[in-house]
């Protein structure tokens, strides 16, 4: 007497989709780095840009667009580092280069090129916003308390 088989399907078990879980720690680091990367650039390119805009005139007088344009790309740039890099130190790194690009913006060169002179009322403030705004959210991420990036629990 044979018994009856069970029906059984010709399915390729490696077609199967990998299971839903944190990404492999390679990655995870390639993206990381690929994060501090672009805010290192951002850094410098918004900087940049504050200068340029540091000696706008409308009608004749300075507007303060650079200081604003430095309190609120700062803001974006340390948030940004935070969610990227996922480290508190990573605030660190689009202010470095900015306050390069600062200091050496302030030197006069052989030449005599200046680009940011103490009699810019507009620069000035710049430096200044700009320096206290990534103090503040440096602080900021000195006092948060620690959590898990991703990894939120449900409220029970």
């Amino acid at each position: 007497m044979t018994l009856p088989a069970a029906p059984m399907t010709l399915v390729d078990d490696q077609d199967a989709p990998p299971p839903a879980g944190p990404p492999p720690r390679l990655l995870d680091l390639g993206l990381r780095l690929a994060g501090a990367i672009v805010v290192v650039v951002a850094g410098v390119l918004t900087g940049v840009l504050e200068l340029l805009l540091a000696t706008v005139r409308v009608g004749g007088q300075l507007i303060g667009v650079s200081a604003l344009l430095a309190v609120g790309a700062n803001i974006a740039l340390s948030w940004f580092a935070y969610e990227a890099v996922g480290r508190r130190w990573a605030v660190a790194l689009p202010a470095v280069p900015w306050f390069a690009l600062m200091a050496v913006a302030a030197i006069r060169t052989s030449e005599g090129d200046l680009l940011l002179s103490g009699d810019n009322w507009v620069g000035l403030a710049m430096i200044v916003a700009g320096a206290m705004t990534f103090a503040v959210m440096g602080f900021r991420q000195i006092l948060a308390p620690p959590t898990t990036l991703g990894l939120m629990t449900p409220p029970r």
